[in-house]
């Protein structure tokens, strides 16, 4: 459809400025920020009030939506039934005389939400939530505490098995969701390790655990950790691992089920729950996320209609060989401000179509390290936001503040695997 008003152009700057004035100016909830922007984009097309676009973008991503609001429901049954308090405790307590060790395995707790769900927002308010006043206890500060949850939430994001950025790139170009682990894998965990090693490192070389720091660790270890807790884990492996190596149409569940009987299995072991309140609590933590990818939704279908996305795609496409390394180690974090998973839509599927000389799945798990970024931007900066609330951390620009070194570590990491994506496609095959 074309544009009878505006060109292509100064629709791109109306819409991305009527996202800004609704986030910050009018204190909108980014959902309805982004769903603002929609509207003042079609409007000013010439496409009128188009609400048959605007309710199909809204169910855009809704098998995403399905993943998470399950996977978290799992997570959270998870840890209702005692196993993830337990395994911080034990964590603690095993590393407590061994600072790096210790720095490592409580970025893997903040990771393993994240690794899960495919979403920031579940390492911060699950496992994130757990070891926030431990660290604060340990005398690590509020606002590094909350960097180390956002930076690992991050990495949890990217690593796999789940990473829906770049399920999204993928499902933009046909490319199937398969042969990504090992290089996800080289994209999150080097950086997990140097970002914990440098936020965390300096404050726990001497961990005592005597006075209120021992209080807490029993609080947390009310159900003692046993085998029988990782009974929802084994489940969800054997499901997931039944459906990839018996190729069976009986067997494909799908995730969303996959997770939801995963997580009824939580109900049989540890502490007794209630279904209905575990559930209520998972959705009311994932509705922030679920609405931002509504809101996406409507602004990318919007986009679509009036020819915007086609000027950003071809302007991508555009750029100069010598800028296109710059030009995306700074659009996709800073597209990310509307959405990790916009920028991974929007961004990420033109760059890697311009990058076609090189080894697809490399470069669309690098994209979505990058567009990872995107949870750390203003004013959405989901990982941040959340980081900062679990930690009682009131100003969460002090939380952002300790990310920018890791977060440009991880751009230039990022940039560095696309540039040699060939010959580590062929290290890792």
């Amino acid at each position: 459809m074309g544009n009878w008003f505006w060109p292509e152009g100064a629709l791109t700057v109306l819409m991305v400025g009527a996202f800004i004035l609704g986030a910050f100016k009018l204190k909108l909830p980014i959902s309805l920020a982004l769903g603002l922007a929609s509207v003042v984009g079609a409007v000013a097309s010439g496409a009128g009030l188009p609400v048959r676009h605007l309710v199909e973008g809204m169910f855009g991503y809704l098998d995403t939506i399905l993943i998470i609001a399950f996977a978290m429901i799992f997570m959270k049954s998870v840890q209702g039934c005692g196993l993830l308090n337990s395994l911080a405790a034990w964590v603690i307590r095993r590393f407590a005389r061994r600072p790096v060790l210790l720095c490592l395995s409580i970025t893997l707790l903040v990771m393993l939400p994240g690794m899960i769900t495919g979403s920031s927002t579940a390492g911060c308010l699950t496992t994130g939530a757990l070891v926030a006043p431990v660290l604060v206890r340990l005398g690590v500060p509020r606002a590094k505490v909350a960097a180390a949850i956002a930076m690992g939430a991050i990495y949890g994001m990217i690593a796999p098995p789940i990473d829906i950025p770049v399920m999204i790139i993928g499902g933009g170009i046909d490319m199937p969701y398969v042969g990504f682990g090992l290089p996800l894998l080289l994209a999150t965990v080097p950086l997990a390790i140097l970002s914990s090693l440098w936020l965390l490192l300096p404050h726990l070389k001497r961990v005592t655990l005597g006075g209120q720091m021992e209080e807490e660790l029993r609080r947390m270890e009310e159900v003692p950790l046993k085998g029988s807790l990782f009974l929802p884990f084994l489940v969800l492996l054997v499901l997931m691992g039944a459906e990839r190596l018996f190729k069976s149409p009986l067997l494909s569940l799908g995730m969303p089920l996959q997770f939801l009987l995963a997580a009824a299995s939580a109900f049989a072991v540890g502490k007794p729950m209630r279904p209905l309140e575990v559930a209520r609590e998972a959705i009311r933590d994932a509705l922030p996320v679920l609405g931002i990818l509504m809101g996406v939704g409507m602004f990318i279908q919007v986009m679509t209609l009036t020819g915007v996305r086609g000027f950003v795609v071809v302007s991508c496409l555009a750029v100069p060989a010598a800028l296109l390394y710059p030009v995306m180690g700074i659009s996709i974090p800073l597209f990310g401000a509307v959405s990790a998973f916009g920028a991974a839509s929007v961004l990420g599927v033109p760059f890697v179509l311009a990058l076609l000389g090189k080894d697809q799945i490399v470069v669309a798990g690098a994209l979505a390290l990058l567009s990872g970024l995107g949870d750390l931007m203003p004013p959405t900066a989901l990982a941040g936001i959340f980081a900062a609330q679990v930690t009682d951390e009131e100003d969460y620009f002090k939380v952002l503040r300790h990310c920018v070194v890791p977060g440009v570590v991880t751009a230039l990491w990022g940039l560095g695997m696309i540039a040699l994506a060939n010959p580590i496609a062929s290290l890792l095959r």
